[in-house]
């Protein structure tokens, strides 16, 4: 949900960007480390603990055989996401480790995680690894996650099937998320999007992002677990820098969407992968 900061975890630790790490949800499991690694947590603060003390977040972790992680819970965002050394070892499936509950396909066993779970990393010499402890992500860098966000979209690509008075609406009011939202998608509550004629339309592909209208009104930002194909209109996309925006925010949050143009769209996602691609770690 917040690529940005697992892929950041990931370049903390010299894995690879994708490599697969764990996304916790306002409170992350109690784990036990079972051999000597490093770890990195970024993402929203849920309060991490190893062997009840504080761990700071945003830099490498060195952790020992029989050291015990924990969480007190949400301070700010509301996912986490924790990187090992190496990245976790589960089966490769479509070309990636992510797991997809609602296909039951990827991680471990498809499934969510449960007591008693053992997780493998990828093994990586501990030669390799020294040189990395200590090493963090420059404080002007890690990103604040607030209860409002200004949230950029392209609109369309069924634009033209709302009047000039619904497009304004959309751009120009305030939606809060609501509790009917998860990985799939976010519901928003907030002024009706009117359509000018049916909220249906021929079933076509749904990009990330992207804000479906059904018949109720109401849009839906759609997120990383939604559907393939879809038959609602889609009023507007939300470009790919601010879907880990998105990622950190929780029901009762606020956003307000702002209309970008597509080149500006490309311009902004050029500045955002320069930017991840030129951190320096302190």
């Amino acid at each position: 949900m917040d690529g940005l900061a697992l892929r950041i975890a990931n370049r903390l630790l010299d894995n690879d960007e994708y490599a697969a790490g764990l996304e916790c949800t306002l409170l992350g499991p109690k784990s036990k480390f079972l051999n000597d690694t490093l770890i990195a947590i970024t993402g929203g603060d849920l309060a991490p603990l190893l062997n009840g003390y504080p761990l700071p977040m945003w830099e490498v972790i060195p952790v020992q055989k029989g050291d015990i992680l924990s969480w007190r819970g949400m301070r700010n965002g509301c996912r986490a996401y924790l990187s090992v050394a190496g990245g976790i070892d589960v089966p490769l499936v479509l070309g990636s480790r992510s797991t997809y509950l609602r296909a039951r396909i990827g991680g471990l066993e498809g499934r969510a995680l449960r007591t008693g779970d053992v997780l493998k990393s990828v093994p990586v010499s501990s030669e390799k690894l020294e040189h990395l402890i200590g090493r963090k992500v420059p404080k002007e860098l890690i990103p604040e996650y607030k209860g409002f966000e200004e949230i950029r979209v392209i609109l369309g690509p069924q634009a033209d099937h709302f009047p000039e008075e619904s497009i304004a609406t959309f751009l120009n009011s305030e939606y809060t998320i609501t509790p009917e939202s998860d990985r799939m998608g976010y519901r928003l509550e907030g002024p009706e999007i009117k359509h000018k004629g049916k909220a249906d339309i021929i079933s076509d592909g749904i990009p990330l992002g992207a804000v479906q209208v059904p018949g109720n009104c109401k849009p839906i930002v759609l997120m990383v677990d939604r559907q393939t194909t879809g038959g609602y209109t889609k009023i507007a996309t939300v470009i790919t820098p601010d879907i880990s925006k998105l990622g950190q925010m929780k029901p009762g949050d606020k956003i307000r969407f702002r209309e970008v143009s597509l080149a500006q769209g490309h311009q902004l996602l050029n500045a955002f992968q320069k930017m991840i691609d030129q951190i320096k770690f302190k």
